[in-house]
């Protein structure tokens, strides 16, 4: 297995800029293992494909305006990206600018400042901000598009779910499969009898990042914190049990539901998942056997990525190709904003 094999040809114009009006009214193709047949939907049109007792799992974290800005204190201008709250006023931060070292000061506004406490990989530095940083960030930082999306979003709740509400540590990247969902969707849906339940993994940046490596397997996967609480677990060994169907909204959503699932195993529990809070590593690759998850919502993923390679663990790395072929051809819309899978 190489990296080179999840490599695929997308033109530019596939890449999405923009979300669609409304969110249900993406793309949706459904492929259904079973038959091995596709089909071309819309994504307001995905109860079809969902049975009473199924549970949806989504993952409620909300993206934090995690890009601001600062200035050295010689002047130079400053862009720092926060990764990942490590206590309550330092952050892991990716910081672009020259001479950035441990023990820089920089420059805020609003009388505030930030000290760079140590390096970390590359341009990745712990800082430690000095004053009332919450608020100043709400004030004042700007929603942290990927690197893909070059248009300006004028509505900064596109890159949210309408369901986020988990800000206390927070996303540096939306779970963007969830985006496609509106109110009016889930509430059809739960009128049908399909449950929702909510996980937490709080996203990282290095979700969008390729794999460099040739071999997937020497691939450092990032970590993040991720949380089922003991009512959610209980609820998704109940559908267990009841012989319904387990399907994660995104693949943030299946790292959290087999972390637990794997937790079970080495617990000894005869429960398909455990509580769990804390961080995960876990890296899906061709050969992983699912132990919780029954289907899949997804979107579009790029080519070499982590989460290609969990979709070829799923399906299979050809299938997987074949169908990203089939959705270049078919002129839909990939990544973030872009269109949607589910995976039967």
């Amino acid at each position: 297995m190489k990296t080179a094999d999840f490599d695929y040809c997308l033109p530019p114009e596939r890449i999405a800029q923009t979300p669609l009006e409304p969110r249900d009214s993406s793309r949706l193709m459904v492929y259904d293992r079973k038959s091995d047949r596709v089909f071309h939907r819309r994504f307001f049109e995905i109860g079809d494909f969902l049975n009473r007792g199924d549970l949806l799992v989504r993952n409620h974290t909300k993206v934090l305006p995690a890009r601001i800005y600062a200035r050295k204190e010689t002047g130079g201008k400053v862009e720092i990206l926060l990764l990942r709250r490590l206590r309550d006023a330092e952050w892991e931060c990716l910081i672009g600018g020259k001479k950035i070292r441990e023990g820089s000061r920089l420059i805020l506004a609003d009388g505030l400042s930030a000290t760079v406490l140590k390096d970390a990989n590359g341009a990745s530095r712990t800082v430690r901000f000095n004053g009332p940083f919450d608020d100043f960030m709400q004030k004042n930082g700007e929603m942290p598009l990927p690197p893909y999306i070059h248009t300006k979003l004028n509505d900064q709740t596109r890159y949210q779910t309408i369901y986020a509400d988990q800000q206390a540590v927070g996303s540096a990247a939306a779970p963007t499969a969830g985006l496609h969902f509106t109110r009016e969707l889930i509430s059809k849906l739960e009128s049908s009898g399909v449950s929702f339940a909510d996980i937490t993994l709080h996203v990282g940046l290095d979700t969008f990042k390729p794999v460099s490596v040739d071999d997937p397997k020497d691939h450092r996967i990032h970590k993040e914190w991720c949380e089922i609480d003991a009512d959610t677990a209980n609820r998704i060994n109940e559908t267990r049990q009841a012989g319904a169907r387990i399907i994660p909204i995104g693949t943030t959503s299946v790292r959290t539901l087999e972390s637990a699932a794997m937790a079970a195993v080495e617990s000894g529990s005869a429960e398909a998942v455990i509580p769990i809070q804390g961080d995960t590593g876990i890296f899906i690759l061709p050969g992983y056997r699912f132990r919780i998850v029954d289907a899949l919502i997804t979107n579009f993923h790029l080519p070499k990525s982590t989460l290609i390679m969990m979709i070829s663990a799923f399906i299979g790395r050809e299938k997987t190709l074949e169908l990203y072929e089939l959705a270049v051809r078919e002129e839909y819309r990939f990544f973030s904003f872009g269109d949607a899978m589910l995976i039967l």
